[in-house]
């Protein structure tokens, strides 16, 4: 089982092991004993299925570049996901997406965990850029985006693609691509 987490100031994100995803649907209690969390009933949304099968199919090891749970620190409640849709590509880029339950949305969760696994994500060796795509007419995952430091890209087939660099300036993280923490003035 991996070890890896980040935390943040309201989440810990752990990637989904592979045995839990295939547990889940119905095999809740199972996948919150390999969470050490509870779940929501209303997690996972049942258009996430598909995602939870291919997660299910990973190589123990290589979740980190899948599925990770947001897990509130106050009452270990599992309140959405967040991950990558592939391990990088040729080019070093990583797709991003996120999810929050119904309860807990308009609260900053997204855009902390985004926060978080973009930071990751970007320390890891080959991770160049992390891309983004949502609906025209989401607004609240278009400013999630903006607030991560996200810079719009274009439009494909109907969607808004977005995309941070480590480069981007926009972005509240230092040039090296590690967002500072306001505690210690460090890499977090």
């Amino acid at each position: 089982m991996s070890t890896l987490r980040l935390g943040t100031a309201r989440l810990e994100l752990k990637p989904l092991p592979a045995h839990a995803a295939a547990a889940l649907p119905e095999g809740r209690e199972e996948a919150c004993r390999a969470l050490d969390a509870r779940l929501d009933a209303a997690w996972p949304d049942p258009g996430f299925l598909g995602v939870l099968r291919r997660q299910a199919d990973m190589l123990a090891g290589t979740e980190c570049f899948g599925v990770w749970v947001m897990i509130e620190r106050n009452g270990d409640l599992v309140v959405g996901d967040i991950g990558f849709h592939e391990p990088p590509d040729g080019a070093g880029t990583v797709e991003i997406g996120y999810s929050v339950i119904p309860s807990r949305r308009r609260l900053g969760y997204a855009a902390e965990a985004a926060n978080a696994l973009v930071e990751w994500a970007l320390a890891q060796p080959g991770v160049r850029a992390v891309v983004a795509g949502c609906d025209p007419s989401n607004e609240p995952s278009i400013r999630t985006l903006e607030r991560v430091g996200f810079r719009r890209s274009g439009e494909v087939n109907g969607e808004l693609r977005w995309r941070y660099d480590v480069r981007s300036p926009s972005a509240p993280w230092g040039s090296s691509g590690v967002r500072r923490s306001p505690e210690s003035g460090t890499g977090a």
